[in-house]
């Protein structure tokens, strides 16, 4: 049970709580009846909004209208005000541009081409939508008359701008890739940078609007005159510059810096110069010209003019000397080279200004119709060599054919830039090289082959044998063609083997030694064949030697010619790379040329036994020392020592004319001459000279045993 005090505050705080609630409820009543009030308010005031919402919308909508339909009408009053101006240009589109048109377009390319941009849209507007307004008929001739002064000027910029390139410029070129110091590059400005851009705006013009490609043919023509006017005025500063001395070389362009190395001379190519400097050197110190640095034969007396005489027999005509005319062709054949680079060069630079001018689809046609005559120049000049070569080979009149090797060679060396360059050219184009290649190749080797048989076939002429026994016109001749084909051993090489020459040569032909092309073989296969191509010359050499040496009616002096010749192969093979390319076919060759001159020496000697015979100490009568000799004795030994004397004597007067100019072998013969007749006389003189067997002892002991070393001594000795 609670106690009645808790239920008394248990009573009075829930009467407290209920007093609050209910003036909670009061509250809240008052204030929903607030917000009725004011949520009446809000709606009778948007009603009223909502209302005068609609009026004026329906006020403004109209007026909207209205107003869009204006603006609409406004923008077609203007586009069409807009399209009655353009309409209206094109009729004064003549009247503004004839005067421009008609002072042409020199000076003012840029507002030129503006005009007939104008010219053109009105054109195409009036065929579009006019096309039988006479107004037409006005643009187009407009248009026409401005596309003739376009071409026109492009004529006039081309022929006026392009320059023949200089000479030294050329060489400059076609020097540059030879030069080890870090020089300039060479370039060529065909035509200033303004004048190119000009150029190449017409030009772009005139395909795309012009609808024209006769401007295509002005440029080949003007281009292919200067081309070819360049390479002419090359050769021809060879032919007014050069000299035996070298090639005319202008070693600065005008441009370059103080401070530029001097360019050095265009390398040279191997010619038939190098034949005139062994003519000159021959002359000046003989074959062993210490100041030379050969060690050949040197030559004494009239046998050294009758050497260098056919020595120049060989560098010239057959039939006679003829001044000057080796270095005629050696500028000939200097000028035809440089000229082959010069085209080269010329014709890359060319394409590379074609390039910017021409369109891309008649690029190739136009640079092969531009390069067609100075490419047949040379092929024509190319071919004038070949045919001047056959008749050369008819008068057997091989220095001139020599002239083939140093251009063939060139041709060769140059022909992957010539293919680079005429890359896309017609195939006519493309095999004019190669035909002349094979000609030269196809002359070169028959050339080779007829100075094989013309050595073999030589005719023994008495007049034409050197009296002294020295070295043979055709051996000289012989052996400095040969050493000439050094400086061209592969090009020699390819031509035999283009012929294929393995089989006249007995050389099988190994099928990796070869491609599909009959003038691809291997350099190992050249080289053999060239080898044995030398073999044979010199083979042929040796026979005919010896048919010659028969027309000597004294054996031992047809012994000192054969000496002489054959020590003069083999001096001339060891001292240059001849021996080298012979020993690839033939091991034994310097063996064999040894042994034929160690021959000939003994069968010199030979005839002096008609001397020593005489006192030969088998032939001598014996006696008995102190017992007085008989007649017969003494005349027999009288007879001994007329027979010595006067054949000493006779031998000396002939053989002091003979002529060995290999100072080497000279003196080894006479030294083993001398031993021999010394020691023979010195044992003869010996034994008799104390024996009574004349009371005119001087008149049969003429001569001391160191006189007749002396006597021996002076032969083969024009000058003692």
């Amino acid at each position: 049970m609670i106690p009645p005090q808790e239920a008394s505050a248990r009573r009075r705080e829930i009467e407290e709580k209920l007093k609050q609630e209910e003036e909670t409820l009061s509250f809240i009543r008052d204030s929903l009846e607030k917000s009725d009030q004011l949520t009446k308010n809000m709606v009778s005031i948007l009603s009223s909004f909502e209302s005068r919402l609609m009026k004026l919308e329906n006020s403004i909508i109209p007026v909207h209208k209205q107003t869009e339909n204006l603006q609409r009408l406004q923008e077609n009053v203007e586009k069409t005000l807009s399209c009655l101006d353009h309409v209206i240009s094109y009729y004064h589109v003549a009247s503004d541009t004839e005067k421009i048109i008609r002072e042409g377009p020199t000076g003012r390319l840029e507002e030129y081409l503006e005009s007939m941009a104008k010219i053109q849209k009105a054109v195409e507007y009036f065929q579009d939508n006019s096309p039988d307004s006479p107004e037409l008929n006005k643009v187009k001739l407009l248009f026409e008359r401005g596309k003739e002064s376009l071409e026109s000027e492009f004529r006039s910029l081309m022929t006026r701008h392009s320059k023949v390139v200089s000479p030294v410029l050329i060489l400059d070129l076609i020097s540059g890739d030879d030069e080890l110091e870090v020089q300039e590059d060479v370039t060529l400005e065909h035509l200033p940078e303004s004048v190119l851009q000009d150029v190449v705006r017409i030009s772009r013009w005139l395909v795309e609007y012009g609808r024209n490609q006769d401007f295509m043919n002005v440029y080949y023509q003007i281009r292919s005159s200067q081309l070819d006017r360049s390479i002419k005025g090359l050769k021809e500063h060879f032919r007014k510059n050069s000299s035996s001395s070298g090639v005319p070389y202008s070693p600065a362009i005008p441009n370059k810096r103080k401070d530029t190395p001097t360019k050095k001379p265009v390398k040279r190519p191997g010619t038939i110069r190098k034949a005139q400097n062994l003519l000159k050197q021959y002359s000046q110190h003989g074959l062993d010209g210490k100041k030379g640095g050969s060690n050949l034969i040197p030559l004494e007396g009239h046998e050294h003019d009758f050497r260098v005489k056919h020595l120049s027999e060989a560098l010239n005509d057959k039939h006679g000397p003829l001044a000057g005319r080796d270095d005629m062709l050696d500028v000939e054949t200097d000028a035809y080279i440089h000229c082959v680079s010069a085209f080269v060069k010329l014709a890359q630079s060319e394409y590379h200004l074609l390039m910017d001018i021409i369109p891309e689809h008649h690029q190739k046609k136009t640079f092969d119709s531009l390069i067609q005559d100075a490419l047949d120049g040379l092929m024509l000049e190319g071919e004038n060599i070949v045919s001047a070569a056959r008749k050369a080979i008819i008068r057997h009149d091989f220095s001139t054919v020599l002239t083939v090797f140093p251009i063939l060679r060139h041709l060769k060396q140059t022909k992957p830039e010539f293919d680079q360059v005429l890359q896309g050219t017609a195939a006519s184009t493309k095999n004019k090289l190669p035909g002349l290649i094979t000609s030269m190749e196809t002359i070169g080797a028959k050339a080779l082959e007829d100075f094989a048989d013309n050595i073999k076939n030589d005719p023994d002429k008495e007049y034409n044998m050197p009296k002294d026994g020295t070295v043979h016109e055709l051996t000289s001749n012989a052996i400095l063609f040969l050493q000439q084909l050094l400086d061209f051993q592969e090009t020699a090489g390819a031509m035999l083997a283009s012929q294929v020459l393995g089989d006249t040569y007995n050389i099988p032909l190994d099928p990796r030694e070869t491609s599909s092309s009959a003038t691809s073989y291997s350099s190992e296969f050249s080289k053999r064949l060239l080898s044995t191509y030398i073999c044979k010359v010199l083979g042929n050499l040796q026979l005919n030697l010896l048919s010659k040496s028969k027309v000597y009616e004294d054996p031992a002096l047809s012994a000192i010619f054969l000496h002489n010749n054959y020590n003069y192969i083999l001096k001339s093979l060891e001292k240059s790379e001849l021996i080298q390319l012979v020993a690839v076919t033939q091991k034994t060759a310097e063996r064999s040329y040894r042994e034929h001159i160690e021959q000939q020496i003994q069968t010199y000697q030979r005839s002096w036994l008609k001397v020593t015979d005489y006192i030969a100490e088998k032939s001598l009568p014996i006696f008995q020392p102190g017992v007085k000799l008989r007649d017969k004795e003494r005349q027999m030994i009288k007879e001994r020592f007329k027979g010595f004397n006067d054949g000493l004597e006779e031998l000396c007067k002939i053989q002091k004319a003979w002529a060995i100019p290999d100072t080497e072998q000279r003196d080894k013969i006479r030294q083993a001459q001398k031993n021999i007749v010394k020691d023979t006389y010195g044992a003869f003189l010996h034994r008799y000279s104390s024996v009574p067997f004349t009371k005119n002892p001087e008149k049969y002991i003429k001569y001391r045993v160191e006189q007749v070393g002396d006597m021996i001594d002076r032969l083969f000795d024009t000058s003692a």
